[in-house]
């Protein structure tokens, strides 16, 4: 493999790992009472830091942002949705070109993962990041983070530098 094509994907397992690791920390941590929250929403815990953004362990059953909230069955169901998704953008990333897009579709695939493995395991992600002093009504994770910076990147690319990309070969002048 090329240099080239190696990067995107060692960003995915960087990704995907910096979440983990993080939730690991989370639910270690006795003060977010984590599995006590699991089945009491009212039971979770929350450290202030200073400045805007607090850690408050929640279990979000939905998609992100707790978007689509399901249990039982729905559990599974949304969990191949996921994996579908996380597939077809790795399809997409090993045919893509470009720096921006291959870091855009890593970050999605590696916070994607990074979110499946949690509906697998526990039925639920873990969200912990709270920016509520900011306005920002949700409490995310690092895979959310990932996700939504991929996707502003891969907006941008698509939609903004797509007008500034060069369609095919550049034009020759002919020799008339």
């Amino acid at each position: 493999m090329k240099p080239a094509q190696v990067w995107p994907l060692a960003i995915i397992p960087v990704t995907l790992i910096a979440d983990q690791v993080t939730k690991s920390m989370v639910l270690a941590n006795e003060r977010f009472r984590a599995m006590e929250c699991f089945h009491n929403s009212f039971a979770c815990g929350t450290v202030e830091l200073p400045g805007p953004i607090n850690l408050s362990m929640v279990w979000n059953r939905g998609m992100s942002y707790g978007m689509f909230q399901s249990e039982g069955i729905g559990r599974w169901i949304l969990a191949g949705i996921m994996l579908a998704i996380a597939l077809g953008f790795l399809r997409w990333l090993m045919v893509a070109e470009g720096r921006l897009l291959k870091l855009s579709l890593a970050l999605v695939i590696g916070g994607a993962f990074g979110n499946l493995i949690d509906r697998v395991r526990f039925g639920a992600v873990v969200d912990f990041i709270n920016a509520g002093a900011l306005h920002f009504p949700w409490v995310f994770n690092v895979a959310d983070a990932a996700i939504s910076v991929g996707a502003v990147l891969l907006f941008f690319d698509q939609f903004v530098l797509s007008g500034r990309k060069p369609s095919g070969k550049p034009d020759r002048p002919s020799k008339t």
